[in-house]
């Protein structure tokens, strides 16, 4: 990414993070029936959205990673990265869904298909996660967990129709419902919009700070491993001690 291109997507990420703040508190209405907490959504979507959008480049460049002719470490650095990313998001939209249906559904938490399946997805990805900790070379660590994201995504369109396929106290899609018909719009739906585009500049931001972190770490890794390396070479063969002019005296 040039620096043009950075600075330019730190901007929007800046400007729509405060036209979500306008939008969202004070130029959207409250909705009819869920009041205020409606706002919630306009938060709540757009992680939702960048959850799916972030497994899905997970899996993406895992396949660029398990395929030959394509396989590089920048795939497996971004499906890293990009998986992070989509845990957190995943974290948020459940802690803002729990913060909506309090007041909506009087339950923190309910036993609800959408749940259910996106707390699967939380747990299959913390999974991933914790599989590129086990210890192993690198190009076995990236081709076993590049195997697990693709398992794992499976579980993405299961949430996302989850609401279409089994009966649900969660609501039906507002925006990307099989009709293709929004039941949002006006000041709402631009709020909304602006929320998707300032959660979508933040996740490109955050994932390119991750993909350059694991550059870094990369680099001081080897860097200190042949440095302990020549350090070990040296302590096996010490070099001649010289006398003291004291033991020369002697």
């Amino acid at each position: 990414m040039t620096v043009n291109l950075r600075r330019m997507v730190a901007a929007i990420t800046v400007a729509s993070v405060f036209a979500l703040v306008l939008y969202g508190l004070v130029i959207a209405p409250p909705d009819r029936v869920q009041g205020d907490a409606q706002r919630l959504m306009y938060l709540h979507v757009p992680a939702a959205w960048i959850a799916y959008v972030s497994f899905a480049v997970t899996s993406c460049a895992s396949a660029l990673y398990l395929i030959p002719r394509t396989r590089h470490r920048r795939w497996d650095r971004l499906a890293t990265g990009s998986a992070e990313l989509g845990v957190l998001f995943t974290s948020l939209a459940i802690a803002l869904g729990s913060l909506w249906g309090r007041p909506v559904w009087g339950v923190w938490w309910t036993w609800d298909a959408r749940l259910i399946t996106t707390v699967v997805l939380l747990f299959l990805y913390l999974g991933y996660l914790a599989l590129r900790r086990v210890p192993a070379s690198v190009e076995v660590r990236a081709r076993r967990s590049a195997i697990a994201a693709l398992v794992a995504f499976v579980d993405v369109p299961v949430v996302h129709f989850s609401v279409i396929w089994w009966r649900t106290l969660h609501q039906q899609p507002t925006v990307l419902n099989p009709e293709l018909n929004p039941q949002i719009e006006g000041a709402m739906a631009t709020a909304l919009l602006v929320g998707v585009i300032a959660f979508t500049a933040l996740y490109i931001t955050l994932l390119r700070w991750s993909y350059q972190l694991q550059v870094a770490e990369e680099t001081t890794g080897a860097g200190d491993l042949a440095y302990l390396v020549a350090r070990r070479r040296n302590t096996s063969n010490p070099a001649p001690s010289v006398p003291s002019l004291t033991e020369v005296s002697r």
